[in-house]
């Protein structure tokens, strides 16, 4: 299957779908397909369902292959879209948010459903028991909002990111800029809710500990349809801290970057320090490109506490009181989001669901030893003579490296300094322009290989990459996961794989690199 580099651009085509049908329903070649699912969904559920006004027929051929999408509004249409799907023996693939990198929620290379659960986003928010049940339909920047609505001392730590849905976000582990302070999302899910193959809801208990492990981290799409999670609230302060530091190589951005990596994952927990890297036009040589490194930071506390930190362990930074800005934990969600414009925008904007990237390829390393100051000067000089690929270095420690590896399917923990993403974006529909792209990035990608962690090399599932491995739904299918899936999961992999084939042992649930099970 060719890896999707543009996530918006798909989903304004499912969205054009969806409301173009709203109009003129238009069942093209798959009348028959559509007709009978209709009816199995109608036998299924309730007259009062209105079921066909969630049920949309393919209306544009040239939109990968889906047969219908489903958008469920209550938790008995997951149901009998499951048990429907089955029936007709198609492929049904899940949607939260439409953020997967290589969108493989909603492409494919075979005939299936959509089973878009953007209808299901309801959020409740309990500040007495500091808990929130939030179905997974909904946005991370909804559940910041409605949190904020109840509570300006309390916050949840999953991404910067708010237009990313629940569902795949936490399922896939999640993680955001507190994560060296309160660990990962799936660290502090506590209950979810979920449709098995069955077509069964089931909640932790009724699902058992197994399941339960597998699904907060090891890809909930491969085990079932994730309707829900409660999730523990975690305190944050009345004013945080956020700053950016620029550095190019003139300014001695070597120097900044090989300290950071010493002292971002050992510094105080309640410091996150992300480091970007990016080939830009140099400023002091005409003609000439040179490296900027970035740090853009969330501390969980005010700017004297944090300068007193800073001053000491990372002088290079330069950091000035004036470089901070003291606001509010919800203020700095939006300040993360669009941190190098300049402004922050109203707090209603974490309700909207739009997104303006384009194309993209994403990929993931762990570092576990530091870089040397040559060899960061050899990937200067390998970034500049690419290009366009840009690092972002995001430090782990603190509260990551007391969590056991295998208490989640997430096993990168204690022994990880920072985790790399590989990224690049474009926005011309072009594609020797993408051959062009892709390629620079792999290349980058196999030019760290002495950098990063071996045996295996390592990757993080929510940077979804298809270039480590993927698989079909045959008899190979376990070796093939195995190529990708001890990348993602280690030691945890071969779990995972017991859970699936105890409770999908067939493989209905299925997607280019979900968990196989067992072969028969």
């Amino acid at each position: 299957m060719k890896p999707l580099t543009s996530l918006s651009a798909l989903s304004a085509v499912l969205l054009f779908i969806v409301v173009s049908l709203h109009l003129s329903p238009s069942w093209a070649a798959s009348d028959s397909v559509y007709d009978t699912f209709l009816q199995c969904l109608t036998h299924r559920t309730r007259p009062s369902d209105h079921i066909s006004d969630i049920v949309y027929s393919r209306a544009n051929s040239s939109f990968a292959n889906p047969l219908v999408i489903v958008t469920p509004k209550q938790e008995s249409h997951v149901q009998a879209a499951v048990l429907c799907s089955k029936d007709l023996g198609i492929h049904l693939k899940i949607r939260s948010g439409g953020h997967d990198y290589e969108g493989i929620s909603y492409v494919s290379d075979d005939a299936f459903f959509i089973l878009d659960m953007f209808n299901l986003r309801s959020i409740d928010v309990n500040i007495q028991k500091e808990t929130a049940w939030v179905q997974a339909g909904a946005t991370l920047g909804e559940l910041y909002y409605r949190i904020w609505e109840k509570s300006k001392l309390h916050g949840f730590p999953a991404g910067v990111g708010p237009t990313i849905g629940v569902g795949g976000h936490f399922s896939g582990a999640g993680y955001g800029n507190m994560l060296r302070k309160y660990g990962l999302s799936v660290d502090n899910v506590l209950d979810a809710r979920m449709v098995d193959v069955r077509g069964r809801i089931l909640d932790r208990k009724a699902m058992g500990e197994d399941l339960f492990w597998a699904i907060i981290g090891g890809g909930g799409a491969s085990f079932g349809v994730i309707l829900a999670y409660q999730i523990k609230l975690v305190p944050v302060p009345e004013k945080v801290t956020v700053f950016p530091v620029e550095k190019t190589l003139d300014q001695n951005a070597t120097d900044l970057v090989y300290k950071w990596q010493f002292v971002a994952p050992r510094t105080d927990h309640g410091l996150f320090m992300r480091l970007l890297l990016q080939p830009v036009t140099s400023q002091t040589q005409k003609g000439q490109k040179t490296l900027r490194a970035t740090v853009v930071t969330l501390f969980l506390g005010n700017s004297d506490q944090l300068l007193a930190i800073t001053d000491k362990e990372l002088p290079e930074m330069g950091l000035k009181k004036e470089n901070c800005t003291e606001l509010s934990w919800i203020e700095s969600v939006l300040w993360w989001d669009g941190f190098d414009e300049g402004t922050i925008p109203a707090l209603e904007t974490l309700l909207s669901r739009d997104d303006s990237t384009n194309f993209l390829k994403r990929k993931s390393d762990y570092v576990q030893t530091p870089i040397s100051k040559a060899n960061l000067d050899w990937l200067w000089k390998k970034m500049i003579e690419l290009g366009k690929v840009g690092l972002v270095f995001n430090p782990y420690g603190g509260r990551m490296s007391e969590i056991l590896a295998s208490a989640t399917p997430f096993p990168h923990r204690a022994g990880n300094l920072f985790k790399i993403q590989y990224s690049v974006n474009w926005n011309e529909d072009d594609p020797e322009l993408e051959k062009n792209y892709l390629a620079q990035v792999r290349s980058l990608y196999n030019y760290t290989t002495p950098f990063v962690s071996k045996n295996p090399r390592s990757a993080y599932l929510n940077y979804r990459d298809l270039d480590i491995g993927t698989s079909t739904d045959g008899k190979n299918s376990y070796e093939e996961g195995q190529v990708y899936g001890v990348k993602y999961f280690n030691d945890n992999f071969e779990r995972l794989v017991k859970v699936k084939t105890a409770v999908d042992p067939n493989n209905f649930f299925r997607n280019e690199q979900s968990i196989p099970p067992l072969p028969k």
